[in-house]
């Protein structure tokens, strides 16, 4: 976390909701608040999915992600950014990444959210493992 808490980048056991997220992201001087949060399926590619289970190389993982945050607060004027992506077994329905941005403007809001999910999803070193309802199960890189 940089030291006035504009950039907070967390890999966490402990399941995702968005009101703290945004509680994290909250400042006087931005009029759009923006979220996602990634949840499990239960179906990929047409393949029932019981449960995911994700793992990361920490340490590098949360260097990437520290990335995207100082990247889009550059380009957009970004107040605060929270990054969080749960590892470990998820059910379906669970949170797995949550990201929340705070922002003068509703349009650079949703630009800044695209473009840190898509940029986390190709950069970021996590990976999960899906279990199929017929019990076979694969490691899948990306999250």
């Amino acid at each position: 976390m940089t030291a006035d808490n504009a950039i907070q980048i967390e890999l966490t056991k402990t399941p995702i909701t968005s009101d703290p997220l945004a509680a994290r992201v909250a400042d006087s001087g931005a009029g759009a608040t923006v979220s996602f949060l990634g949840t499990v399926r239960d179906e990929h590619h047409g393949r029932a999915v019981d449960r995911l289970e994700y793992d990361a190389y920490g340490s590098m993982a949360q260097s990437e992600m520290r990335k995207i945050a100082e990247t889009i607060r550059e380009r957009w004027s970004v107040k605060r950014v929270v990054m969080v992506h749960r590892l470990g077994m998820l059910e379906i329905g669970e949170v797995s990444i949550g990201i929340a941005l705070s922002l003068p403007h509703r349009v650079e809001a949703f630009d800044a959210l695209r473009y840190a999910i898509d940029t986390f999803k190709e950069t970021v070193p996590i990976w999960k493992r899906e279990y199929f309802r017929d019990g076979e199960s694969i490691w899948v890189e990306g999250s």
